[in-house]
């Protein structure tokens, strides 16, 4: 079973339900956990990990580079670089590496053969470690200014998948990234069940329902968990959308200062504050995981 928890919008908790999600699952079956958001992970930083065991780097970018030396300084390829990337230093034409997509519009423009080249850089790094509660975490990080989120997320997921075939480890809980870009798209992809985490807010309704669209398009079924679900009460919005598209509510997780207060301490708010609002209603909500999802 491979299951992606998603959300649209950021900032609406979705991490922190999946790491107490994983923490309340993981004494009654093997998992795997995948932090899927390349630009800003932060799931290991929930389960306290100090060291990575092992880092990979990948390597599929591609940044243009101008030989100077053969370089006749006629300016096309700064004219007609699409990023406004290429710029005329010390009467020297040179890429900005960092905003560089690596197009190949100027190479193409070049009158003069073999000036400019496009090479291939490192896109950013996965790394694996064993968490302190001993399942394996997963995570990637992309480098500054670099494409291909998309792609470290789909090695990410590759690699678990050999992990829990070695190690005969049934499940895979992925942490997607915010939005419905290329990293959300792959961690989405291959899923047996989404998970959608949202806020009663207007802009978390409009974000839930974008992600929701990437959901139907892999044929995916989906539930739904309201968080911070008393802040605004009058707000019925989520309901509505989940009656209309008939997505199950698997639970309403309350606001409550142990959240931020276990973020603080690198923990789970279920490990750091088990009687708190927030921990009673997790810990409902991965019984209904485990009884709708898991059996």
């Amino acid at each position: 079973m491979q299951i992606a928890i998603a959300s649209g919008k950021g900032g609406v908790g979705k991490s922190s339900v999946a790491a107490s999600l994983i923490y309340l699952l993981k004494d009654g079956y093997s998992l795997i956990a995948v932090d899927a958001d390349a630009d800003a992970p932060n799931l290991h930083l929930l389960f306290g990990v100090e060291r990575w065991e092992e880092k990979r780097e990948i390597i599929g970018a591609k940044i243009a580079k101008i030989n100077s030396e053969t370089c006749i300084k006629c300016g096309i390829c700064a004219e007609r670089c699409p990023y406004d990337c290429i710029k005329l230093v010390d009467g020297v034409y040179k890429v900005n590496e960092l905003t560089c997509e690596g197009c190949g519009v100027c190479k193409l423009v070049c009158p003069v053969e073999g000036v400019i080249t496009l090479e291939e850089v490192r896109s950013g790094i996965i790394q694996k470690t064993t968490t302190k509660y001993g399942f394996p975490l997963i995570s990637a990080q992309l480098d500054v200014g670099r494409p291909n989120s998309g792609k470290l997320v789909t090695e990410e997921k590759e690699w678990a998948k050999r992990i829990m075939k070695e190690e005969g480890i049934e499940h895979m809980i992925v942490d997607s990234a915010a939005g419905i870009g290329c990293q959300v798209i792959a961690s989405l992809g291959g899923a047996d069940v989404a998970i959608l985490v949202a806020e009663p807010t207007p802009a978390s309704l409009s974000d839930v329902k974008r992600v929701y669209k990437v959901v139907q398009h892999f044929r995916e079924p989906a539930y739904l968990i309201i968080n911070k679900a008393d802040l605004n009460p009058e707000f019925k919005g989520l309901y509505e959308f989940a009656e209309e598209e008939g997505i199950p509510i698997i639970g309403e997780i309350p606001y409550d200062r142990a959240v931020p207060k276990s973020m603080a301490m690198l923990k789970p708010v279920v490990e750091a504050f088990p009687e708190s609002k927030a921990s009673k209603a997790l810990r409902e909500i991965a019984e209904v995981v485990k009884e709708q999802i898991l059996r």
